[in-house]
């Protein structure tokens, strides 16, 4: 019996050691996006989240992670386009602009409650892809949307990536997963998507005035080769096959917050 505990103790370590990793590296990309580079993503992800927020409907949209996109910055807000009266963020920590604090594989939010949720690179960065998925489509309702931004493989940066990796530092040593990959999973747990497009096609350049210079590779990018963009977005939806019939009932809104956590609180935190 003994050995079992300390084999327990250990995997609770480990847990624990992984999510304080998690947290570091998470940190400094959200302070990577402040560079001049960052913010030139930034906004290229801003104009891509205009375009498909705008057409998605609903109650409640949480944004995991990346806070200081939210609000207004240099790149402007994220969700201005979002007609989703009431919009949460959830991050590691708390600070401004976050209304939840949790881990992203762990959501204190009530099963079937969301309309919307966007992850802006959480599985990039995240050890278990999978699990934060799979949380995802418990929170979601049915016909929900989840919105995913990602580094994409298939590019210019992650040949940078290539001789950048070894200072493991972001958005170097995020994970690059491909999108038809995440496609694959989003389709096991039954979403269909409806969306997919590349963004940004100019090349990991910090320097102001060089990548001025290489505006024309938008244009040129987003004509002939699509899908080599540094980044990529999906926007799926949940699919729930019902076999029987069920007649509408009217309640009042959906409960948002986890048992155990002060509404009150959040509510005064409400983006």
């Amino acid at each position: 019996m003994f050995p079992k505990f300390v084999q327990g103790l250990k995997r609770t370590f480990q847990k624990h050691q992984q999510v304080i990793d998690e947290i570091k590296v998470w940190q400094q990309f959200q302070f990577w996006y402040a560079s001049s580079l960052g913010q030139r993503l930034a906004y290229s992800e801003k104009q891509i989240l205009e375009k498909y927020l705008s057409d998605l409907f609903g109650y409640y949209l949480l944004q995991c992670g990346c806070p200081e996109l939210k609000a207004e910055n240099k790149a402007g807000t994220w969700l201005k386009s979002s007609r989703v009266a009431t919009q949460f963020c959830l991050d590691y920590e708390v600070k401004q602009g976050v209304s939840i604090h949790s881990c992203f594989d762990q959501l204190p939010v009530k099963s079937d409650s969301l309309d919307i949720v966007i992850l802006p690179h959480v599985l990039d960065f995240s050890a278990n892809p999978h699990q934060v998925l799979r949380e995802i489509d418990r929170v979601l309702i049915a016909e929900g949307h989840v919105v995913i931004l990602g580094f994409n493989p298939w590019s210019i940066w992650n040949i940078s990536r290539q001789f950048l990796f070894w200072t493991k530092q972001a958005p170097w040593n995020a994970r690059f997963l491909a999108a038809s990959r995440v496609m694959d999973w989003l389709s096991l747990l039954g979403f269909e998507v409806v969306q997919r497009q590349g963004y940004f096609y100019k090349p990991p350049i910090q320097n102001e005035n060089i990548i001025k210079k290489l505006n024309f590779f938008e244009k040129i990018g987003q004509r002939f080769w699509p899908d080599f963009g540094a980044g990529y977005v999906l926007v799926a939806k949940k699919r729930v096959e019902t076999l029987t019939p069920i007649r509408p009932r009217w309640r009042s809104r959906r409960q948002v917050v986890a048992n155990g956590l002060n509404a009150e609180t959040i509510n005064r935190n409400k983006m």
